[in-house]
C-alpha cells in the first residue's frame, strides 16, 4: 500500500526543520525583536533558549504522519500527547466543538541540535469535514511560531520577560496551561518589522504559573471585549455544570485511562444520554474530561479526578456547596452591594452557620467542604512553630480553635507524634471531629471542647485559627483574637491561615473570596497589614508570614513582648 502525504505539509515541515537546524538563540533574537540593546539581549539569552519552531499539519492517517516525519528527516517514533491550547484555538477560530478536534503534539528532535520541531497534528482523512479547516490553516499558518523556553522559571522572571517582549512591540496572543505535559504557554504576535520569518512567538515555561498566565490572557482579551464579556456572563453555567457533574457522581463512573461513551455513562449515573453527551462536551472544554478521537468516549482528567468521592480531600463537597446553597444566595448579591447586608441572611433569616446547623445534611456538607481545601495544610506540618512544639521535652499541645472536622489537627498529629491536640468546636461539629480523629488513630492524643470562642482552652503551646477570621467583621475578629491571647501562655505561638488580598491588582483567589464572604457569610478577606492591626489590637504581634497552596498564607503571631521564636520553652498540656 502506498502512503501519501499532503505535499504542502511535507514542504512546510522540511522548511521548518532547515530553519531550526540553522538558527541559534543569540543570532535569532535581534531579528525577532528589532531594537533590542545589548543588555536586553544578554538578559534574554541568559534566561531562555530557542527551543523549537512549530507547525500544524493534517495527515490523512497515523501511517501518513510517520511517513511525513521520515521524509522530512525526523524520527518517526515520537510520543504524542493531547494539545489543549491549540485545540481550543482551532475550535474558537472555526466555530467547532473542541471535543471533536483531537489535536496532538509531538516534538521530534532535529539531528545535530538540542532543538526540536513542535508538530501539532490533526488527522484529516480525505473527504472529511476537516478538509476546509485544513486548507485554511495550511494557507495561513496560524499556529506556526518560534518558541523560547524559559529555564528555571519563577513568576518574577516570567513577568519581566513578558514586559520586555511587550516593550519591543510583541503583543499578547493567548496561551494556556497543558496539564498533559505540565507546561505553561504564553503566545505573542511578533512586532512589526520582525525579520525572523515568523509572525508568532511562544514563551514556554515548565510547570504551572496561573497568575502570570491570567495576566497575559487578560492583556490578550483586552482587544476582544465583546467575546470576553460573553464568556464572563456565562460563568454561572460553568458552576452548575461542575455541580451537576459532582451530583451525578460522574467522575466516579469515569476512568482516567479507558474512554467511556455517553450511553454507557448515562446508564451508570441515571441520566439522559443525549443531554449527558452535551454536558460532557462542555466539561471537555473545561478540561474536566478529555474526549478521545471523535468524542465517542471520554476519560477523566487530573482536574476532574478531584471531584471523585474516593480521593483524599475530594473537592466534590465544594462543587455541591458552591453550586447549591451559596449559588442560590449569590443570586442576591445585588442586595449585599446596595445595603451592605449579607444576602444569605436576607434570604434565609439566619446566618449560614445557624442555617446549616439546623440541617444535618447541610452541616455535614459544609464540614466536608472545609476539608476539601486541606491541600493548603501540608506545608504547615513543617512550620517552625509546629516543629518547635513537636520537639518539646514534654508533649506539646496544639489547640485548634473552631477546627471543623479535625483535618488540620490530624495532619499535625500524624507528622509530629510528640504533639497532643485539643479541638474547640460547636457541639455537632465536635462529634464529627471526634469520629474523624479516632478513625485516624489519634483518639488517645486528643481532647474535645464543645463551645464558642469564649471557651478557648488555656495553656496550649500552639494555637490555630484556620480560615476563621475571614468569617467575621473587624470587631468580632478582635474579640476572637483577644480570647486566644488570654488563653496563650507567654511562650505560645498562634498560626492564622487566611487568603490575603494582594497589595496591587494582581489576580488572586482572595479577591473573589472577598465578594463571596460579604455576600454569603458576612465576613471579608483582608490585607496582611490589616491582620497585623487586628492582632496588635488584641495584644499580639505578627512575627512573619509564609505562602501556602491554594493562594493561602499562614500568619505567625505571638503575644506582645514574648520571647524571640526559637528560644521558647514549652510547659506542655492544657
Amino acid at each position: 500500500m502506498t502512503i501519501t502525504t499532503h505535499p504542502t505539509d511535507l514542504d512546510r515541515l522540511t522548511e521548518t526543520v532547515g530553519f531550526v537546524r540553522e538558527q541559534d538563540t543569540a543570532s535569532l533574537l535581534p531579528l525577532l525583536l528589532p531594537g533590542l540593546d545589548a543588555l536586553e539581549l544578554r538578559a534574554l539569552v541568559e534566561r531562555c533558549r530557542l527551543s523549537h519552531a512549530a507547525l500544524l499539519v493534517f495527515p490523512p492517517s497515523p501511517e501518513a504522519l510517520r511517513a511525513l516525519l521520515t521524509d522530512a528527516g525526523l524520527p518517526a517514533e515520537v510520543t504524542a500527547r493531547p494539545s489543549v491550547v491549540v485545540r481550543d484555538r482551532l475550535a474558537a477560530r472555526h466555530g467547532r466543538d473542541p471535543a471533536q478536534l483531537d489535536v496532538r503534539i509531538l516534538r521530534p528532535r532535529v539531528a545535530g541540535t538540542d532543538r526540536t520541531v513542535e508538530l501539532f497534528t490533526l488527522t484529516a482523512p480525505p473527504g472529511s469535514d476537516l478538509t476546509d479547516l485544513a486548507g485554511h490553516e495550511r494557507a495561513h499558518d496560524h499556529e506556526a511560531h518560534l518558541a523560547l523556553e524559559v529555564e528555571q522559571p519563577d513568576p518574577l522572571v516570567l513577568r519581566g520577560l513578558c514586559a520586555l517582549l511587550t516593550r519591543h512591540g510583541a503583543g499578547a496572543d493567548g496561551g494556556g496551561y497543558n496539564p498533559h505535559e505540565d507546561g505553561t504557554v504564553l503566545y505573542f504576535t511578533a512586532p512589526t518589522g520582525s525579520k525572523a520569518g515568523y509572525r508568532r512567538l511562544e514563551l514556554y515555561a515548565p510547570g504551572e504559573h496561573p497568575d502570570v498566565l491570567a495576566a497575559h490572557l487578560a492583556r490578550h482579551r483586552a482587544g476582544r471585549p465583546a467575546e470576553t464579556l460573553l464568556r464572563l456572563l456565562t460563568g454561572a453555567w460553568t458552576t452548575q455544570a461542575l455541580a451537576v457533574c459532582a451530583e451525578l457522581r460522574l467522575p466516579d463512573a469515569l476512568d482516567t485511562h479507558t474512554a467511556l461513551g455517553a450511553p454507557a455513562l448515562a446508564r451508570a449515573v441515571g441520566a439522559d444520554p443525549d443531554t449527558l453527551a452535551c454536558l460532557l462536551r462542555y466539561l471537555a472544554m473545561l478540561d474536566v474530561v478529555a474526549a478521545d478521537g471523535d468524542g465517542a468516549g471520554y476519560r477523566l482528567t487530573e482536574i476532574g479526578a478531584l471531584l471523585r468521592t474516593d480521593v483524599p480531600a475530594s473537592m466534590r463537597p465544594l462543587a455541591l456547596l458552591y453550586g447549591g446553597p451559596f449559588y442560590h444566595s449569590f443570586a442576591a448579591l445585588g442586595h449585599t452591594v446596595r445595603t451592605g447586608e449579607v444576602a444569605f441572611d436576607h434570604l434565609h433569616g439566619a446566618n449560614h452557620f445557624d442555617h446549616f446547623a439546623r440541617d444535618p445534611r447541610l452541616a455535614a456538607l459544609f464540614d466536608e467542604s472545609m476539608a476539601a481545601s486541606s491541600r493548603m495544610f501540608e506545608p504547615l506540618t513543617a512550620h517552625p512553630a509546629v516543629t518547635s512544639a513537636g520537639r518539646a521535652p514534654d508533649p506539646g499541645t496544639v489547640v485548634d480553635v473552631a477546627g471543623g472536622n479535625g483535618e488540620l489537627l490530624g495532619r499535625l498529629l500524624t507528622a509530629h507524634p510528640g504533639l497532643r491536640g485539643v479541638l474547640l468546636e460547636r457541639p455537632h461539629a465536635v462529634e464529627a471531629a471526634r469520629r474523624s480523629l479516632e478513625a485516624a488513630g489519634h483518639g488517645d492524643r486528643c481532647t474535645y471542647v464543645a463551645g464558642d470562642f469564649a471557651d478557648v482552652p488555656a495553656g496550649g503551646d500552639l494555637y490555630l485559627l484556620s480560615r476563621i477570621l475571614h468569617d467575621w467583621d473587624d470587631d468580632r475578629c478582635r474579640e476572637i483574637l483577644r480570647h486566644c491571647a488570654r488563653a496563650m501562655p507567654a511562650h505560645a505561638d498562634l498560626l492564622v491561615v487566611e487568603r490575603l488580598l494582594p497589595t496591587d491588582d494582581s489576580p488572586s483567589l482572595a479577591t473573589a473570596w472577598d465578594l463571596h464572604m460579604r455576600c454569603n457569610v458576612g465576613g471579608r478577606e483582608r490585607h496582611a497589614d490589616h491582620y497585623a492591626r487586628l492582632l496588635a489590637d488584641a495584644g499580639l504581634t505578627l512575627v512573619d508570614t509564609a505562602s501556602l497552596p491554594l493562594d493561602a498564607t499562614v500568619l505567625h503571631a505571638r503575644r506582645a513582648g514574648s520571647p524571640v521564636p526559637g528560644q521558647a520553652t514549652h510547659s506542655g498540656g492544657c
